[in-house]
């Protein structure tokens, strides 16, 4: 509710185009920690430090008699009003307003109290002034400043009015809720104000519907046989079983659903049987409604009792005793319920809370602004942007305040995450916000700038990342740089010991691996969680909204798309090449080339023949020294969007219609669009295949390049045991123990997988840095 009245624009300034770039253009730029302004001592020490003035307006009493009494607070040229109440001598409002100390253009503050007429101007019943001189600055962690009576008087009458004000930074506690000078819109005769705000996502579960039988179905017509099947429905999921094969009164099924639930559960297990009486027509035997709270929550692979119900009948609320289902059904809160792309998951904790461990570090960001940005759209002629950053980790989303009208908005906000997993990725977007001043809101969508990811394991702890992240999105065009966001990361390591002890266990709970669903079963469940996400979080005030979650989840990247098939292709051609430089080089040792390094190659093919022993220590020996060699040149920065491993600088117009293209194809004929349909579909899991092949091979790679530090020092320290414990061991003790332990019988084997497919599991790979 703040009026901006000192923008300054330019009614014939276009929205600009995009500018030529450079390769330069779309790396990432260290913005240096030590630079950029005062940072602020607390938990707030990675953005930097902004002082704000803050109003709080409390409450008014012994106004006088017959008033509706607003407040209206002024500060040169900018305005913060509150709500309105009809008829109140001592209204309660308790509202904070904050005005950036950088925007401040006048040396006194003063407060109004004002009476809401109906027709022309309001009429102020008395006024408090505030020298901006003699406000009391207070930085946190000092206590609240406690709010003052004040007289305010008029010819109509006198009253008091209870105000605290203070110069206060953004760590103060009254900044969240605060109303922004700099992020608010004036609409008509109110205010609306976007301010930063904390997201949860609702508490996922799977829910498990056996369809076992149903007993005395009785069709409508009573000659025939039924065909029968059931319909399970849970909110907008709908799964049928299949028509039993043998026609009777008493099918049976057997069938197995899964469907996910959002607490507070408010949809209900419909069931509905079904008779086939003509290929295009079904008639209704029976329904089933049952709340979802009577059903158990299960947190391991333990059975579930089994239930009989009655069916009622059909259009007439009688209940049919005679019919009845018999269904098992319980909510699983053993598995993680995935609700983003598995390449990019933030979060891998079990449903049920009784499962999660405690957590191995803590993750801080600072959102510190970002710059250069494009503009979105026109505003008085001229082009303007207003952007917001929305950061996405685990079940916590946040989104900063929005800043109105400006190309290079300001957040320095700061956000602290739980971790439980290093081996885990933070999402971050920037969005304009089209829904100030529309007259029909929810007619416009918020546009999308750019999005950053960060893999956690690829950070080192306790070090403060200052990096400036591009911001790159392909559009049908091309691809675009809209920018750079500035960010502050910091992840801190609790203990080292459970850090180590996670790369060894699996990356989801162990329901996953004893009870797996299937690749489409996980896609599926994963498209209806996402919706359920986006559904809950757009009823929030003020609403995350369905095309942000969206984007930041993911939800088109199974689409089939010729610019992601050729950069998979080209990262396996790139790990093959190192298996073409090694043929390469045999060749020249073969041919004579360099006859030292040949001579060398036959000494130590001489000494490894005679003493095989020595074969396995020297190969982990050389992969030890290898990455003490590679130490040197680790990455140091984050990595980020890459549009020349996304094969984003090179596509051909053609290809970026296909993906931009609708699914299904809005190309004519129909024939074309079934064709092209199939072979979209086809591509999208062949792309997924190769993409994996991809992944595995770069998570290899990463073992001794220091990608993930934890992770290479691991592997460098077992490398070293592994040679001195190869050394001195006999190679046929070596080769019997191996050969036995992989020809073990299957009762010695567990169903979890190993602590070296874990391992390697979790190391990182180029698919972060895909467009």
């Amino acid at each position: 509710m703040i009026r901006l009245r000192n923008r300054h624009s330019n009614p014939h300034e276009p929205v600009s185009n995009v500018p030529t770039l450079g390769r330069d253009d779309y790396e990432l730029k260290d913005t240096n920690p030590h630079l950029g302004g005062e940072r602020l001592t607390s938990t707030y020490d990675l953005v930097e430090q902004t002082y704000h003035l803050y109003v709080r307006v409390v409450k008014a009493k012994e106004l006088p008699l017959g008033v509706d009494p607003y407040v209206e607070v002024r500060l040169g040229n900018y305005r913060g009003r509150t709500n309105h109440f009809e008829k109140r001598t001592n209204p309660e409002w308790n509202q904070v307003f904050a005005f950036s100390k950088e925007r401040i253009q006048s040396s006194t503050l003063e407060v109004y109290v004002k009476d809401k007429e109906m027709f022309g101007r309001d009429d102020y019943i008395g006024r408090v002034v505030f020298d901006l001189n003699e406000i009391p600055t207070r930085v946190p962690p000092d206590s609240p400043l406690a709010a003052q009576w004040y007289r305010v008087e008029d010819r109509r009458g006198h009253g008091e009015i209870m105000l605290a004000v203070w110069m206060g930074t953004q760590a103060d506690e009254a900044f969240p809720e605060a109303w922004h000078s700099d992020a608010s819109f004036a609409h008509g005769e109110g205010v609306v104000n976007v301010r930063s705000k904390v997201y949860v996502s609702p508490k996922l579960w799977y829910l498990r519907v056996n369809v076992i039988e149903a007993q005395d179905v009785i069709p409508n017509d009573r000659t025939r046989v039924p065909e029968v099947s059931v319909k399970v429905e849970v909110g907008n999921q709908m799964l049928r079983t299949k028509i039993t094969s043998s026609r009777t009164m008493n099918p049976v099924w057997n069938e197995d659903f899964m469907f996910v639930a959002a607490e507070p559960f408010e949809e209900h297990l419909v069931l509905t049987i079904e008779d086939r009486v003509h290929h295009s027509r079904d008639e209704v035997l029976g329904t089933l409604n049952l709340p979802l709270t009577m059903f158990e929550k299960r947190l391991d692979h333990r059975p579930v009792h089994s239930r009989w119900f009655n069916l009622e009948r059909y259009g007439m609320g009688e209940m049919k005793f005679s019919s009845r289902v018999h269904i098992r059904v319980c909510l699983d809160g053993g598995y993680h319920v995935l609700d983003e792309s598995t390449l990019y998951i933030s979060d891998q904790r079990p449903t049920a809370k009784q499962l999660w461990k405690r957590p191995c570090g803590i993750l801080e960001v600072g959102i510190l602004g970002a710059q250069g940005l494009l503009p979105m759209k026109v505003k008085d002629g001229r082009g303007s942007t207003d952007a917001y950053c929305v950061a996405k980790y685990g079940q916590k989303w946040v989104r900063t305040r929005t800043i109105l009208d400006t190309l290079s908005p300001k957040w320095n906000e700061q956000y602290t995450w739980e971790v439980y997993d290093p081996c885990t990725v933070i999402t971050l977007g920037v969005f304009d916000n089209c829904h100030l001043g529309t007259e029909k809101p929810g007619t416009e969508r918020d546009l999308r700038i750019g999005k950053v990811r960060i893999r956690l394991s690829t950070l080192e702890a306790h070090r403060i990342y200052t990096h400036a992240y591009p911001l790159l999105v392909l559009h049908p065009s091309g691809v675009k740089k809209m920018g750079e966001l500035q960010l502050a990361v910091r992840f801190t390591a609790l203990s080292l010991a459970n850090m180590v002890y996670l790369y060894g266990h699996p990356l989801l709970p162990k329901m996953h691996y004893l009870h797996p669903l299937t690749v489409n079963q996980v896609d599926t469940l994963r498209y209806q969680a996402m919706n359920i996400v986006a559904a809950r979080l757009g009823r929030a005030e003020p609403p995350l909204r369905k095309e942000v979650v969206e984007y930041m989840l993911d939800v088109d990247s199974h689409m089939w798309s010729m610019r992601r098939s050729k950069a998979n292709f080209f990262r396996i051609m790139s790990l093959l090449s190192g298996l073409f430089s090694v043929s390469k080089w045999f060749n020249n040792v073969r041919e004579w080339r360099n006859p030292i390094t040949t001579v060398l190659v036959h000494i130590l093919f001489l000494i490894l023949l005679w003493y095989p022993e020595l074969i396995l220590p020297t190969i982990c020996l050389y992969m030890f020294l290898i990455g003490l060699w590679n130490y040197r040149f680790r990455a140091r920065h984050p990595p980020h969007m890459d549009p020349k491993l996304s094969w984003a600088e090179a596509v051909h117009p053609d290809e970026l219609d296909e993906e931009f293209d609708t699914f299904p194809t809005s190309r004519p004929p129909d024939i074309i669009r079934m064709r092209y349909d199939r072979i979209r579909s086809i591509a999208g899991r062949i792309q997924t295949v190769v993409g994996d092949l991809a992944t595995q091979g770069e998570r290899l790679g990463s073992l001794l390049s220091w990608r993930d530090p934890r992770a290479t020092s691991l592997f460098v320290v077992f490398s070293l045991c592994s040679a001195v414990i190869l050394y001195v061991t006999p190679f046929r003790v070596v080769a019997l123990v191996t050969g036995l332990y992989m020809l073990r019988h299957p009762r010695f084997r567990s169903k979890l997988p190993s602590v070296p497919s874990n391992f390697f599991k979790r190391l990182p790979a180029k698919s972060d840095s895909l467009l």
